[in-house]
């Protein structure tokens, strides 16, 4: 079906960049956890936890520590970082969620990325033509000549280096600050979502983490990758549900159920009576 071009507009259009973190934000499961089933590494999540643990290394940063120091991880070949990108199971309409983007709509263009702390092969190849390669930024390894084993990190896109990533795109695309989009899941995209919002830009959690929630300015849960248009049209272009549904209707999509609720986290412990303060 042919599209109706867009009208002409006097007002000029702009330029937004939309940031997206990759594990379980685009996809649904981690993709280091499938890297180590394809290895045959049956513990991975204790030794995420056990170095989450120690801090030792950023938040996000753990599988990288592994694929450097962990004697478990010394078979690992950029053909199995390939191999676990094909097999990680992105989230539904992701495709969607570029091409939507990469049209824009009438006075907004979006850039879109991809800024993760998993290794680039990983990601690249599972948004393989979704996503050009040139817009997925990921940890960047280096490799031995003879053996093809993992020989050292380069460049870590996690924590910190998640900044200075989205800070080099801005320059790279020249939109400014205050039109980034920031969308992402956990405690590993705090330092970027704090940044971003300290420069009035949007961040967008899609997950319930307590702790993301409550430096995200707007969060949305779906398994739908689409679903974090809605608050970019709603928060950034100031549209209104009406509009937004007719957007999703345009490609195909019905928004069979919106629910805005607001969560408040609460938790207690009792306070010692007036006698017992007393008798200790």
């Amino acid at each position: 079906m042919q599209r109706t071009p867009k009208s002409p507009t006097s007002h000029p259009t702009a330029r937004y960049l939309v940031a997206s973190d990759f594990d379980q934000t685009l996809s649904f499961n981690d993709s280091g956890r499938v890297l180590a089933d394809i290895v045959g590494i049956g513990n991975f999540d204790e030794k995420v936890k056990g170095l989450a643990s120690t801090h030792l290394v950023q938040q996000g940063a753990e599988l990288t520590y592994l694929l450097r120091h962990d004697p478990d991880f010394r078979s690992v070949r950029p053909e199995h970082l390939v191999e676990a990108g094909k097999r990680v199971r992105l989230k539904n309409d992701v495709p969607l969620l570029a091409r939507m983007l990469r049209e824009g709509v009438e006075g907004a263009s979006f850039q879109f990325i991809v800024i993760s702390a998993a290794p680039l092969e990983v990601v690249q190849s599972a948004l393989e033509g979704i996503v050009p390669a040139e817009n997925v930024l990921g940890t960047q390894l280096s490799y031995d000549g003879l053996s093809n084993e993992i020989s050292r990190v380069e460049r870590v896109s996690a924590g910190y280096g998640k900044i200075v990533v989205l800070e080099e795109q801005e320059l790279r695309f020249e939109t400014s600050p205050d039109h980034t989009i920031y969308i992402g899941d956990g405690s590993s995209d705090l330092y970027v979502m704090h940044h971003v919002n300290s420069r009035d830009g949007l961040t967008i959690a899609v997950s319930e983490s307590k702790d993301i929630g409550r430096i995200a300015k707007r969060t949305v849960l779906s398994d739908n990758a689409t679903s974090v248009l809605a608050p970019i049209m709603e928060d950034v272009l100031q549209w209104d549900a009406h509009q937004i549904r007719a957007l999703y209707d345009s490609h195909g999509l019905s928004v069979q159920g919106w629910d805005k609720v607001r969560t408040d986290w609460l938790s207690f412990h009792h306070a010692a009576a007036p006698e017992d303060a007393l008798a200790a």
